[in-house]
């Protein structure tokens, strides 16, 4: 395990901004799927894309101090616990964030369009992967190819069923199978990307 630093653990209740008001989290109080949620979408915004905003600068890696996270969080009038931290992490179903052996430090796993080093691992892709997109995407993208946008990568899934996932976030999803191989053949460069508890959960990108 890791030690702790800042618990924050006297900042009273979280503000309606971030849903229902209600007491710290404890064993008999947890968040609720709704906050947890409010809350995961803020983290990505300044781990991910925004962390000026909260005058974080973001360490090789993407790492920040859980504290100037915390601490900016306040600042802004959303004051978060580590406690209720944690349990956002923890309760991720996409991993999309984690903390370093210490404790000390968070990142985002993926999706970053701010220019850092996320020390990703270059892998050799298997023969198919897939990609999940909303339907609507579907002519720019055979017509253009996938592009990575604004963000570093193009992100791929291992499986059918977790691209559909991804594309129905936005509206009805459509899948794409992607030739692997032959363009890790063709000189294309593939990575893992972090927080990869299982083969499903990890998500290659070029």
């Amino acid at each position: 395990m890791y030690s702790r630093r800042a618990s924050h653990s006297g900042l009273g209740h979280l503000p309606d901004v971030w849903g229902s008001t209600r007491a710290h989290n404890t064993p008999m109080n947890p968040l609720s799927a709704e906050q947890r949620k409010k809350i995961s979408k803020r983290l990505s915004l300044h781990l991910r894309h925004e962390p000026q905003a909260l005058s974080l600068t973001l360490e090789r890696g993407g790492w920040v101090q859980v504290v100037d996270l915390l601490e900016g969080l306040s600042r802004q009038g959303r004051p978060l616990s580590r406690e209720q931290l944690e349990e956002v992490v923890r309760e991720s179903d996409k991993q999309r964030y984690a903390f370093d052996e210490t404790g000390t430090r968070i990142r985002a796993n993926q999706g970053h369009s701010v220019e850092v080093d996320l020390e990703l691992e270059e892998v050799v892709p298997p023969e198919v992967l897939y990609h999940g997109t909303p339907a609507h995407n579907r002519l720019p993208i055979l017509e253009e190819g996938l592009k990575k946008i604004w963000r570093h990568h193009v992100h791929l899934s291992l499986e059918r069923d977790t691209a559909r996932a991804v594309g129905a976030r936005h509206g009805k999803p459509l899948i794409f199978a992607v030739d692997s191989s032959a363009m890790h053949r063709a000189g294309h460069v593939f990575y893992r990307s972090h927080g990869c508890g299982s083969p499903t959960s990890c998500r290659p990108s070029f």
